[in-house]
């Protein structure tokens, strides 16, 4: 199964971080994709994602609005966008991971 590595994050952390998280792997999981998604809200980091998911991962996904810890990437295809782009678009940038429209950090 294809996996695809997240990590969403807001200013306040509360709402568009978890609504982005849920529309990821629920989007995720109708295209018959794995998706981990870390999310970094009002309640710290959960979820944290482990070097071996980000390893065996096809793609990272960052979809925040606030600084996240990116040298964990190095090397992955990566795609970064704003909060509300995962909210709103996230069966697009699920299938841009897939079809290799990217950057590799």
């Amino acid at each position: 199964m294809i996996t695809i590595v997240c990590v969403t994050a807001c200013p306040t952390g509360i709402a568009h971080t978890y609504m982005a998280a849920e529309m990821l792997e629920n989007t995720g999981e109708h295209m018959g994709i794995k998706m981990l998604v870390e999310t970094n809200g009002a309640m710290g980091v959960e979820n944290k994602l482990k070097a071996s998911d980000i390893q065996d991962a096809i793609a990272v996904i960052i979809a925040a609005d606030i600084h996240v810890d990116m040298e964990r990437f190095r090397g992955k295809p990566l795609i970064e966008v704003p909060v509300s782009r995962a909210i709103h678009d996230a069966k697009g940038l699920i299938q841009n991971a897939i079809d290799g429209k990217y950057l590799i950090y």
